[in-house]
């Protein structure tokens, strides 16, 4: 065969077009909020259409703390400072809003699709007047990294001092103990932006059945960070993924703990 003959136009080393398929778009789901004469009754809520960090998905753990913070407003959102971690779609966040809140900081790892669809959410709301924009703030932020931007909402290349009375009375962790090898990181972050007399709100389901005691060891290490943990209650609801009929109890259940601080 010549050079001649051997001739790469018309892409031989080309992916034929279409060959690659386009990345999942954007998709809506919605959550209904349990209490009556609520308004809105409904949240929309605009997930990515996948994500590595599973946030295209309207989990259960999300779902039930949206509930519990619904009901429990008065207790521990109105009026109050919140960080949310790991938010996914915002939902606890935006029922933080929705209900009072001084502040709600909802964030998640620094994507930009990821973060963007969090802000949508919360600005969709927003804009029909549900609440002031003034009382949210999202954020990409990565566990244990420090907490002053999150704080004080401006990005510092030193550590500052923060102040007691500008933590944190609340921090939602929804569905997040599954990443094993992150929860120091988790509990840093805790430690390092809660208020001495705050909680943190820890919900998740087991969805690794055969991993559960590597979620519960997380209700453990937390106090290596000063925090003892208290079980509100176990729930079961329909599990996120069909798969095994053998795993499918421990998989529907929801469990839900406080962490308190015990430093003074």
């Amino acid at each position: 065969m010549s050079d001649d003959e051997l001739s790469l136009e018309g892409g031989l080393f080309e992916e034929p077009e279409g060959f690659l398929p386009p990345p999942p778009e954007s998709h809506f789901a919605y959550y209904e909020r349990k209490l009556a004469n609520v308004t809105p009754s409904k949240v929309d809520l605009k997930l990515v259409g996948k994500s590595p960090l599973w946030g295209h998905l309207l989990w259960n753990a999300g779902a039930y703390t949206a509930d519990f913070l619904d009901k429990h407003a008065l207790e521990y959102v109105k009026n109050k400072k919140v960080l949310e971690l790991g938010a996914a779609s915002g939902l606890p966040g935006i029922i933080c809003a929705l209900n009072g809140v001084e502040k709600i900081v909802s964030t998640d790892y620094p994507d930009a699709d990821l973060i963007s669809h969090i802000q949508y959410n919360f600005d969709a709301l927003e804009k029909t007047g549900a609440y002031p924009k003034t009382c949210y703030d999202v954020k990409g932020y990565i566990w244990g990294h420090d907490v002053t931007p999150l704080v004080y909402g401006e990005e510092t290349e030193t550590k500052r001092e923060i102040a007691e009375s500008d933590k944190f009375d609340l921090i939602i962790l929804a569905d997040l103990v599954f990443n094993h090898t992150e929860h120091h990181k988790l509990l840093e972050t805790c430690r390092n932006s809660l208020k001495t007399n705050g909680k943190c709100l820890v919900v998740f389901s087991p969805h690794r059945a055969h991993l559960l005691q590597d979620d519960l060891q997380f209700f453990e290490t937390c106090e290596n960070y000063d925090f003892k943990s208290e079980r509100i209650e176990l729930v079961n609801w329909k599990p996120m993924f069909e798969e095994d009929e053998e795993t499918a109890e421990i998989r529907s259940r929801v469990y839900s703990y406080w962490l308190n601080p015990q430093w003074k």
